[in-house]
């Protein structure tokens, strides 16, 4: 509850004696509903009016001689609009030109995949897939190219790791990016190897950049279909905004010309990819006008608890000859982090295991030193110290986490941690006790991008299937309005805008949907259905 006490105060910023303009000619009149407002002041409403992109009115009866045009929502629920705070807007998009491998049993599995694509791809042309986990196969470790080669000798084939820390090429594709047993390990990355040092196919993080060069560049076509594609889904998902991490130059251009189109309805905060992009680009990048936003810049700290790239303080319990990666050292992370700072972006740096997340720490805490205006953030924040997790609400810093991630890894993350380890892990509700704020994600395409799954995931810390009964570590689970804050004010917050709660004053963003969430069995969380999403007072999307 403190949690969502501290996001309704940060969220609820307009005065309460400031004035409301009288409805224009344009006022929507939002009744017949079940509203959830965050508003401590006025928890729950039936009706609400929004007029030039702003709400004006929130009743809890509405008024016989209101004015505006009048939307029955027919006992449909309202909730503030929901926002995603951490995926990839273009992955999504660019999944339905990929083999999707999520659900895979075995490596044999995904090889039938790939020989399946075979015939339908032009001779030398490049075969791609996301969502292989070799934690979730019969055989748990990390595939060979062998397998890929018997399928596809002469197709280069590029599987994703679900996490995106990993990569699975074939024999053709290794052949192309000129990896070999003299190939050294780059800083940060690792190429799996066999017997005499050969490369067995599997590359881990930084490594992943040495393969990159033989890939063919995506069109400017591509990426804006990608985008429009991503977009479509989000909206349809009840998601009235989302923070796009790791933008590329290219893909920041095609977004910004959707946006001069009228064309995005979609709230879009964009965080450059990296270092590079944010020198190449300067500080003219920085943009809050328009429904794109350019804020920040997105960091590595270290790679996915999956491949064993998390960098953590003491060994892996799983495999004890390694600690896992640092994809860029502390020094360099602190200047990077400096630099962004002082250019007045913010900092979202992706970390997962708890040396990761004390370097990400560190560095921000250098940076801003008293000035925690930038509201920088933590991607993930995934495998916790005790010693850090003070750290985050004493510093402004924000915890920007996703609950499927909880989810998803429950099965291996306790070999990964060991038994007190993993106490520190995914530990949402010990750091919005603390007072810190929280954001809530889906990294998608690593998890669904519905926010229907993060809610549920939040509230019960089960799988889809209800395992296991009473959820995992169950002193973590968030209430659903509690998680709903996540998705609404939290998000809102770590992206510089103070919205998310749904009173007079506020940006008309609504979520809306078929039933009231905090009302209804848990599993029923997984059925909620979108029947419209709401930008500034605009329908971006209608339930067919």
């Amino acid at each position: 509850m403190r949690f969502l006490l501290l996001l309704l105060l940060a969220a609820c910023s307009t005065p309460a004696d400031a004035p409301i303009e009288a409805p224009a000619v344009d006022a929507t009149i939002w009744h017949n509903a079940t509203v959830i407002t965050l508003d401590p002041e006025q928890p729950r409403a039936t009706a609400l009016r929004s007029s030039g992109g702003l709400i004006t009115e929130v009743w809890t009866e509405l008024p016989a001689d209101a004015t505006g045009v009048r939307v029955d929502l027919g006992g449909a629920t309202v909730l503030p609009g929901l926002v995603d705070a951490h995926l990839h807007l273009r992955g999504i998009g660019a999944a339905a030109r990929k083999l999707d491998l999520r659900g895979t049993e075995s490596a044999d599995s995904v090889a039938a995949l790939v020989a399946a694509a075979v015939p339908n791809t032009p001779a030398g042309a490049w075969i791609k897939g996301r969502g292989w986990d070799q934690n979730r196969w019969e055989t748990q470790v990390f595939p060979g190219h062998a397998t890929l080669d018997a399928v596809a000798p002469e197709h280069p084939v590029w599987l994703t790791r679900v996490d995106g820390h990993a990569v699975w090429l074939n024999a053709k594709a290794l052949e192309l990016a000129g990896i070999d047993e003299t190939t050294p390990d780059p800083e940060g990355g690792r190429i799996l190897r066999g017997a005499n040092s050969t490369p067995t196919g599997v590359l881990v993080d930084n490594a992943i950049d040495l393969a990159h060069g033989a890939l063919p560049e995506p069109t400017a076509a591509e990426i804006r279909t990608d985008l429009e594609r991503g977009i479509a889904l989000c909206q349809a998902a009840g998601l009235t905004g989302v923070h796009d991490m790791g933008v590329s130059p290219a893909t920041l251009e095609q977004l910004k010309a959707l946006d001069a189109e009228g064309a995005l309805n979609l709230r879009v905060h964009a965080y450059l990819g990296g270092r590079t992009a944010f020198d190449a680009l300067g500080a003219a990048a920085l943009d809050d006008e328009g429904l794109l936003r350019v804020i920040g810049v997105k960091l590595f700290a270290d790679g996915a608890l999956g491949s064993r790239g998390a960098a953590l303080l003491a060994p892996y319990s799983d495999e004890p000859g390694t600690s896992g990666l640092l994809l860029t050292e502390p020094a360099q992370l602190a200047a990077d982090v400096k630099a962004i700072h002082d250019a007045g972006f913010q900092v979202a740096i992706h970390a997962i295991g708890d040396r990761g997340n004390r370097a990400a720490l560190d560095a921000i805490v250098a940076a801003q030193g008293s000035d925690d205006s930038r509201r920088h953030r933590v991607e993930h924040a995934q495998v916790l110290s005790p010693d850090d997790l003070p750290r985050f609400a004493a510093h402004g810093i924000v915890a920007s986490m996703q609950p499927t991630h909880a989810t998803s890894d429950m099965p291996w993350a306790p070999d990964r941690l060991g038994d007190e380890r993993i106490g520190g892990a995914y530990a949402w509700q010990w750091l919005a006790r603390g007072g810190a704020h929280l954001a809530f994600g889906s990294d998608a395409p690593v998890e669904e991008y519905a926010p229907l799954f993060g809610l549920y995931a939040a509230a019960t810390r089960q799988a889809t299937d209800g395992t296991p009964e009473g959820g995992w570590a169950p002193e973590q689970r968030m209430s659903v309005e509690e998680a709903i804050a996540g998705f609404s004010a939290g998000a809102a917050f770590a992206g510089h805008e103070e919205a998310g709660v749904l009173k007079a004053g506020s940006p008309a963003h609504l979520t809306i949907v078929d039933r009231d969430p905090t009302a209804v069995p848990s599993p029923d969380l997984l059925q909620l259905k979108t029947l419209r999403t709401v930008v500034a007072g605009e329908a971006v999307y209608t339930a067919p």
